[in-house]
């Protein structure tokens, strides 16, 4: 197979093949381009991206429909040094997830040299041993060809050291729309044989429930990230058609409430005079409308749950 083998441009697909269907996910640091790369895929806005870590808690499964294979791309959260037992919780979470998927992307953005944090995930990719692995080099169309070409030694290198092959090293760009497609014939070929397991028009089976809560949580940490890196957490309580509406003219009211850990933490979320809740709720509503196609009425309250990252009943409440 010679030293390396970087794909681009596809060869012809072989005959009459069997359909294939099954679960892949990408892992990298945050940042490393993984919900951007899940969105080109799948041709629509489906992860939620921000620019922190471990927002996407749940898993959201993005769905790619080929005539001849489904790929369903899980999401899972980010793998970190735990800190919390929410910490050591996810990072179980990520391992099993690893384990049960049929292949794994591991995406490094092509204009960062790899650091720490891409071996710290490609050392616990090399423990999980049947899964195939490929390495995506992200956001090429923000390097020259010589950089390009270092990051996918580099990459061929950190395979070797670590004792395993990647199964293909792909360069891709989701924003230029370079090679996605692509990316989607390497994966293919690695999933089991095997009916579709959604029908045609799904793109994600993420409750819509959970997808609301994460535009929330991701609007409540706006601007306060620093003071409450992870203590908000939000469980949208009902969502419900107002009655006696025009059938042409609908309206749903969500209830929802924001958690946080302790008392001191409700001056920061509410604001001055509720100012802050306030612009949470314009900017989550309209979030919320363009992901339901429906106008909404949201009721947001913030409640206090003690320490409810480190105790495990109210993580059970919560979601986790």
């Amino acid at each position: 197979m010679g030293a390396m083998s970087v794909r681009s441009q596809s060869s012809e697909p072989s005959a009459e093949a069997a359909h294939r269907a099954g679960f892949a996910c990408f892992v990298g640091r945050p940042n490393a381009g993984k919900s951007t790369l899940t969105n080109a895929l799948v041709g629509q806005k489906v992860a939620i991206t921000a620019d922190q870590p471990q927002t996407t808690r749940h898993t959201v499964r993005g769905i790619v429909h080929r005539p001849e294979a489904q790929l369903i791309l899980v999401d899972t959260p980010g793998l970190h040094k735990p800190r919390t037992l929410l910490g050591q919780r996810l990072n179980d979470i990520v391992r099993t997830t690893w384990a049960e998927v049929d292949v794994i992307g591991f995406c490094l953005p092509a204009n960062e040299k790899l650091g720490p944090g891409d071996r710290f995930i490609a050392k616990e990719l090399a423990s999980i041993k049947k899964t195939p692995k490929i390495a995506i080099v992200t956001k090429t169309d923000l390097v020259e060809s010589k950089q390009l070409a270092e990051q996918l030694i580099a990459i061929d290198q950190l395979g070797k050291e670590l004792g395993f092959e990647w199964a293909e090293i792909v360069p891709v760009s989701a924003v230029a729309d370079k090679q996605v497609d692509l990316l989607a014939d390497l994966l293919v070929p690695l999933l089991p044989e095997g009916p579709a397991l959604y029908p045609e028009g799904d793109l994600t089976d993420e409750p819509e429930q959970v997808m609301i809560a994460e535009l929330i949580r991701e609007a409540a940490l706006e601007g306060v990230r620093d003071e409450l890196p992870h203590s908000i957490a939000v469980v949208v309580e009902e969502m419900l058609p107002r009655e006696d509406r025009p059938a042409d003219r609908p309206l749903l009211d969500i209830h929802a409430f924001l958690y946080i850990e302790r008392p001191s933490q409700k001056g920061i979320v509410i604001g001055p005079k509720g100012k802050r809740l306030k612009e949470v709720g314009i900017k989550s509503r309209k979030q919320i409308e363009a992901l339901l196609g429906t106008p909404v009425f949201l009721d947001l309250h913030v409640k206090v749950a003690k320490d409810w990252q480190r105790d495990p009943r109210q993580l059970r409440k919560l979601g986790f």
